[in-house]
């Protein structure tokens, strides 16, 4: 079978196509905007697997994880996140915990940036905590400074992905991973 282009003319109409393919989707790229905190509305249940450095006998685990994010009207909103957690005990027989966190976030003087209605004292042992978005991720952080002045911070990368939402997060002390996880979310209700 006779080939009908030639190697040079094969090469430029790629060359063409891969040059249109990025003229019409890098715009649209460029052009995404933050999604508001409405977009994250709801309760979203999945689950997770982490990973960590810290323990030699869990250092993979499974959990289970539900997220509610309920904006306000005037655009605070609130996040309440529990993890049933499978990290001590036996590794036949793992202990179940559940955590559960609360915190509600209002709006800063920077657009997309809420920090933690709290407040509280860094230095007491309080923890601090704000939340922003940037194009479809909402992303929570919570520090706390230990008695020694060593800090723990804890990052919570919620992305939407069409119907679903993907968790990364990960743990801190004094910049080095102690812990990450990553999962999905379905939403349940709005």
């Amino acid at each position: 079978m006779k080939y009908i282009w030639g190697t040079g003319t094969l090469s430029r109409v790629v060359n063409f196509l891969v040059a249109v393919i990025i003229a019409v989707a890098l715009p649209v790229v460029a052009a995404a905007k933050d999604l508001p905190i409405s977009a994250f509305a709801g309760n979203w249940q999945g689950n997770a697997i982490s990973e960590n450095n810290v323990s030699v006998n869990f250092p993979i685990t499974s959990r289970d994880i539900d997220v509610s994010i309920s904006p306000a009207d005037n655009g605070d909103f609130t996040v309440t996140w529990r993890t049933l957690l499978r990290q001590k005990g036996s590794p036949t027989n793992p202990k179940e915990v559940l955590k559960e966190t609360t915190f509600t976030y209002v709006k800063s003087e920077v657009p997309n940036v809420w920090k933690n209605n709290l407040g509280g004292d860094v230095y007491a042992g309080d923890t601090v905590s704000w939340a922003r978005i940037s194009k479809q991720t909402l992303t929570v952080y919570v520090m706390a400074i230990s008695d020694v002045g060593d800090y723990d911070m804890q990052v919570y990368k919620r992305t939407l992905t069409g119907p679903n939402m993907e968790l990364e997060f990960t743990a801190l002390r004094d910049g080095v991973i102690r812990r990450t996880a990553k999962g999905r979310l379905i939403l349940q209700s709005k």
